[in-house]
């Protein structure tokens, strides 16, 4: 049931959005346990002048190469959880497509189940 949500910015290799979806839809298998084919994500590229961070906050070097992961879930999960989630996800896009875990940047948006409706305008989860 999560909604990836990817943002990075502009000029990357065409191959890098896929490769991030996929390495993060794998750490959410493995650590979220979501279920094969629940997979929904959107990737946002943007000019430098709509993507505006700081490079060195809480003592990171992150680069133009920094890529911004929003995942909208189910608040159904644990602290110890959530971290082998994050690093799983640094993990995986580090191996592909190369990212630095410095430029890894993750943040959670926790929602109930009664807040998602796949399609029909029926809410699947609390029908």
């Amino acid at each position: 049931m999560p909604l990836i949500r990817i943002s990075m910015r502009r000029g990357r290799p065409a191959s890098e959005p896929a490769a991030i979806i996929d390495g993060v839809y794998r750490a959410l298998r493995e650590t979220f346990e979501v279920p094969e084919k629940d997979l929904f994500a959107v990737v946002h590229q943007h000019d430098a002048d709509e993507f505006v961070f700081d490079a060195n906050y809480f003592g990171f070097n992150r680069s133009a190469g920094l890529v911004i992961i929003q995942l909208t879930v189910a608040n159904t999960r644990g602290v110890t959880q959530k971290k082998k989630l994050y690093a799983a996800i640094a993990e995986n896009l580090a191996r592909e497509p190369g990212l630095k875990p410095d430029d890894v940047f993750i943040n959670l948006v926790e929602v109930k189940r009664e807040d998602w409706s796949f399609g029909g305008g029926i809410a699947q989860y609390v029908a």
